[in-house]
């Protein structure tokens, strides 16, 4: 696990853009935590990284957005609107399956149908002082993650 707090809404983009480059096809990253606390903020700096161009646009009302044109494909998916659980229907497992990275907001909702590895990010809001602090807490789960997550925290210091 490794955990770290940000101040602005750039340098949530920079740790997406810094994870980018270990990314592989079928990983799948999971971002949870409070509304509004930077996960769109975080895959938009996550597209730059894979070359993406195109603008990151939040998923919430057509669940699943798809990005070409950079090293892998990108599939961000906003599950929210799933809550009574109906991810099945969504044909995930050829999304885990196939060519891109997949990110994931409010997975909770899909919990049945995730693989068996993943990178799990919890965005906390962190309101100081008038300031407004997110903190991201890594967790990742099999050991191609476990490594991810120990290149970054290595960026980081």
């Amino acid at each position: 696990m490794f955990e770290i707090t940000v101040t602005s809404p750039e340098e949530t983009m920079v740790l997406g853009q810094q994870l980018a480059p270990g990314l592989a096809a079928q990983d799948v990253i999971l971002l949870d935590g409070d509304l509004g606390a930077g996960k769109t903020t975080f895959t938009k700096g996550l597209a730059a990284g894979l070359g993406i161009k195109r603008n990151v646009k939040s998923p919430t009302f057509t669940i699943i957005r798809e990005y070409q044109g950079g090293r892998l494909p990108l599939y961000h998916m906003d599950v929210y609107r799933l809550e009574d659980g109906s991810g099945d229907e969504l044909g995930l497992d050829e999304y885990f399956n196939g060519d891109g990275v997949n990110v994931v907001e409010w997975s909770k909702f899909i919990k049945d149908e995730l693989p068996e590895n993943y990178l799990r990010i919890v965005f906390k809001r962190d309101d100081v002082a008038g300031e407004s602090q997110r903190t991201l807490r890594f967790e990742p789960v099999g050991d191609r993650f476990t490594q991810l997550v120990q290149q970054l925290e290595a960026i980081q210091k």
